[in-house]
């Protein structure tokens, strides 16, 4: 299976050029990582996919004056059905574990920085994301619970 190639992404989405891939081993089901994001001038876009087990991955649109903003998708990745997500600068991205022992691996566009980090609460009402699992019983991390409301957010990107 062919899972990237650079010629057809830039058609496809534009000239973006990775410089890192990442890979995530998240045990429990109904693990919950996100939503995540950096600033500029360290943005990231990501493309994500599933290389074992199953999650709903989620990108929220977090550029003020967007005609999106605050709207978001949502796709099932398996390493089955093969899907993966585009998530570009400008978004915050999370997932929830479907199975146990869900692998992700993700190409990014940008190194990480914690001076850049930021993030978004998952379950925010105003989000309207449909995540599988009741949030009482999502595994989170202390940094994913203290997150802010997107009302909260304040101008983290400009449209």
């Amino acid at each position: 299976m062919e899972t990237f190639r650079q010629s057809l992404f830039s058609e496809q989405v534009g000239p973006f050029d990775f410089v890192q891939d990442n890979q995530s081993l998240s045990a429990e089901v109904g693990t919950v990582r996100g939503l995540h994001f950096q600033l500029d001038p360290k943005a990231q876009g990501k493309l994500v996919r599933c290389i074992g087990g199953a999650l709903l991955d989620v990108a929220v649109d977090i550029r003020k004056g967007s005609p999106t903003f605050g709207k978001h998708v949502a796709v099932e990745l398996t390493a089955e059905n093969g899907r993966q997500l585009w998530v570009p600068p400008g978004f915050a991205h999370g997932f929830c574990t479907l199975l146990p022992n869900t692998e992700i691996s993700y190409k990014v566009t940008n190194y990480y920085s914690a001076e850049h980090d930021r993030g978004l609460k998952w379950d925010d009402p105003a989000l309207g994301i449909d995540w599988p699992l009741d949030a009482e019983k999502a595994m989170l991390s202390d940094k994913d619970r203290k997150q802010p409301l997107l009302a909260e957010l304040g101008e983290a990107f400009i449209y």
